[in-house]
């Protein structure tokens, strides 16, 4: 996915596609601005008179909320977008909804597509003044999640990632997440990135590059900073992968006792939904240690952040 076609004539950032390739200073002027908005400051005259629509062709629960919910909290109108009973069932195109859309007035959009590279191409069909946020599309990019799980991360570990340890685990191959994740952890200059999964979860493309890669989870776990967990997308992957959920847990499961070898103060984060007794235990996901709420909760400040910088 290029990033060139998210900056504007004038260098500004008119799309937020992907983090791939996003400069760091544009990346922390955003976390900064989110956490700006997560210690509670608002700014309700920033999108007045502005429409934001939420054009979904997936299901979603955080994202679509928090989208709604910084958009309201800026002073946005926001109209919301669902695809099971929208004309797309009639055979309508997905351009032809925005372009529909968009003569409406609307001028932000925030989209989430099953296919990979599909807001990327709707953003090629947008007019000038019109902004687009991918909400996640295909395996390829999820960039406000990774925003998110940066932002939390820089709240319970500090702002220099120089001497964490990251363990990214579970459905890398699936995951727009954690591409997402990598793409900002390098930018960041995170001190290492483990990746671990079964072999039949691992990506097979450039992902992976510059991380160590295993296939023994008690190994990734051994002094790490920061669990990320991944759950299955079974919905996105081909039968057999996985011989079954409870091999996978066995394998792959994230319990109490394992999180003893991880660094002693380590942090765990998921960016849900989870699948609960399959990647991750009860008492971790609810446990001292968990960030995942405090992930969902600082979703609404990185959303208010890049609506703001796209469309103010």
């Amino acid at each position: 996915m290029s990033t060139s076609s998210q900056f504007g004539a004038d260098g500004r950032l008119r799309h937020l596609l992907t983090l791939d390739g996003l400069p760091r200073d544009a990346m922390v002027a955003l976390l900064d601005r989110a956490q700006h908005f997560a210690d509670g400051h608002d700014a309700r005259d920033a999108l007045a008179g502005s429409a934001i629509c939420t054009l979904f062709f997936e299901p979603s629960t955080r994202t679509r909320l928090s989208f709604q919910r910084a958009a309201q909290r800026l002073g946005a109108d926001v109209l919301s977008f669902d695809a099971a009973t929208s004309s797309t069932t009639k055979g309508e195109t997905a351009r032809d909804t925005l372009k529909n859309i968009e003569a409406m007035g609307v001028r932000g959009f925030v989209i989430r597509h099953k296919q990979d590279g599909a807001v990327a191409a709707l953003a090629a069909a947008a007019e000038p003044a019109t902004a687009l946020i991918n909400a996640g599309d295909g395996r390829s990019a999820h960039p406000t999640q990774g925003l998110l799980d940066m932002l939390t991360l820089r709240q319970a570990k500090g702002r220099d990632f120089s001497t964490l340890k990251v363990a990214i685990i579970g459905d890398i191959r699936h995951s727009r997440v954690a591409r997402s994740d990598l793409h900002a952890l390098r930018t960041l200059g995170a001190a290492e990135i483990r990746v671990c999964a079964p072999e039949s979860l691992l990506p097979d493309d450039e992902t992976l590059h510059g991380c160590h890669v295993t296939r023994d989870f008690d190994e990734a776990l051994v002094g790490a900073d920061v669990l990320m967990m991944l759950r299955l997308q079974r919905e996105r992957m081909e039968e057999g992968l996985v011989s079954s959920l409870e091999d996978y847990h066995h394998d792959y499961g994230l319990t109490a006792a394992r999180l003893k070898r991880a660094a002693p103060d380590a942090v765990v984060m998921h960016p849900g939904p989870m699948n609960r007794g399959v990647e991750i235990d009860d008492a971790v996901a609810d446990g001292p240690r968990s960030l995942i709420l405090r992930q969902v909760a600082n979703g609404v400040a990185v959303r208010m952040a890049v609506l703001e910088a796209l469309l103010a």
